[in-house]
């Protein structure tokens, strides 16, 4: 499907989804809880379907209201498969973080997904299990086969690539037959690993943290059972960071995003600070944040911490006074599309410099956005940022494969169209 935006004026509200980050921890948690649990909101994306698949997959009960999501687990917290496969779609997370799950199965399962996924890195997977006791095999990249169990131990993770795979472990070693000990160096992402130590704490299962100098320490003990409570799901601070971005280049006279105060850690809640620095005057909502139309500063920031936060804040760094310079560009190469290349060649066809030096995407202002078709590569994130051209520049942007959204924000055209975006479909 190829969308074309055409410059608009926004106004009104619109309320974010739910979190698919937060979502794929609750699926992944209730599959192990000792009774069945109740989600309330769960995000509707690709990749959360895809946590549900594999949930169902191992074992656990799915039962799917209008609203709600009931999830029986499994006897004793162990998976007991129904299919010797489990298919991760194009989700990096629910593939990284449901191996170390599956791995607590006594079946050899073979994890497998589509698309880009098939081309970006599983070595930490497979050398991780290995540490555990779990013999796997394939390459660096899936398939892979897993044969369990996972009977817990003591490992080293380099915490720069990627906290997907982290994520599991920290949510599987619990019912692992050994007491754990995980050792993180250089961990990035924290925001969302303290997301899994919120889950895990809402679960009721036990574990202890240190952080000292650039090392991180998790100790798990063995053998743990966890309640399960009804839980709900907070909106997505990725989602709202592209209605933030829109709001202030777009909005007249101004913008609500709803649906964004929880409780939960979220990574992209970084996007109020970063608005800050570009100049907005942010008002808190009963339900969310207000803002209104102006030139943003130019900004520097480093987004090691948030690196899915580059595609929209690139597109706010194009309307700027200055160039602007975002660090933690090493985090873009395994996302998605090789995040970083795409933005700098896609950004290009409407008009904006991107340059990259080492770690850092150095960004230009442009004049006048220039009328050209995008093409995101896959990626649901480039299309977002793609569309914040489209209304806030000069020109239409065609957007190739714009259904690729799906991935994380099926509803995104609706919303946008719903505060005014112009758009249409090209045949």
């Amino acid at each position: 499907m190829i969308i074309r935006v055409s410059p608009s004026t926004l106004s009104g509200e619109v309320t974010a989804p739910p979190s698919k980050s937060l979502s794929a921890r609750f699926i992944a948690a209730a599959l192990l809880a000792d009774s069945p649990t109740m989600l309330h909101g769960i995000s509707d994306c690709d990749d959360t379907n895809v946590a549900l698949s594999i949930a169902a997959a191992l074992g656990a009960e799915i039962e799917l209201g209008s609203d709600s999501v009931r999830i029986t687990p499994c006897l004793s917290s162990i998976p007991r498969p129904r299919s010797e496969k489990l298919h991760a779609g194009e989700s990096g997370l629910a593939a990284r973080l449901f191996a170390p799950i599956a791995a607590l199965s006594l079946d050899t399962l073979t994890l497998t997904g589509e698309g880009s996924l098939m081309n970006r890195p599983f070595e930490m997977v497979t050398n991780g299990l290995a540490a555990l006791g779990v013999k796997t095999t394939g390459g660096n990249t899936l398939p892979i086969t897993i044969e369990g169990p996972l009977v817990g131990g003591e490992i080293e993770i380099d915490g720069s690539i990627s906290s997907q795979f982290l994520t599991g472990l920290l949510l599987a070693l619990p019912y692992a037959e050994k007491d754990s000990k995980v050792l993180v160096h250089n961990l990035t992402s924290r925001p969302y690993i303290e997301m899994t130590l919120e889950v895990m704490r809402a679960f009721d299962l036990d574990f202890t943290h240190e952080t000292l100098d650039s090392c991180d320490t998790f100790l798990i003990p063995a053998g743990q059972t966890s309640r399960s409570l009804p839980l709900s799901t907070d909106g997505d601070w990725s989602a709202a960071s592209t209605f933030l971005v829109l709001g202030g280049l777009c909005a007249r006279p101004d913008l609500e995003i709803k649906g964004i105060r929880g409780i939960f850690t979220q990574a992209d809640s970084a996007i109020k600070g970063a608005m800050l620095f570009a100049g907005y005057h942010i008002l808190g909502t009963d339900d969310g944040l207000n803002l209104k139309k102006k030139r943003p500063r130019a900004i520097n920031l480093d987004l090691s911490n948030s690196p899915d936060l580059f595609p929209v804040l690139c597109a706010l760094a194009a309307f700027s006074n200055k160039p602007s310079r975002l660090s933690g560009a090493n985090r873009l190469s395994s996302k998605e599309s090789d995040r970083a290349s795409v933005l700098i060649s896609e950004f290009a066809k409407a008009g904006v410099r991107i340059e990259r030096e080492d770690d850092t995407l150095v960004i230009h202002p442009c004049k006048k956005t220039t009328a050209c078709r995008i093409d995101p590569h896959g990626d649901h994130r480039i299309v977002m940022a793609a569309a914040i051209l489209g209304c806030a520049g000069a020109a239409d942007i065609e957007i190739l494969d714009a259904d690729c959204v799906a991935k994380s924000y099926p509803m995104f055209f609706d919303d946008l169209a719903s505060i005014g975006g112009c758009m249409c479909e090209v045949p």
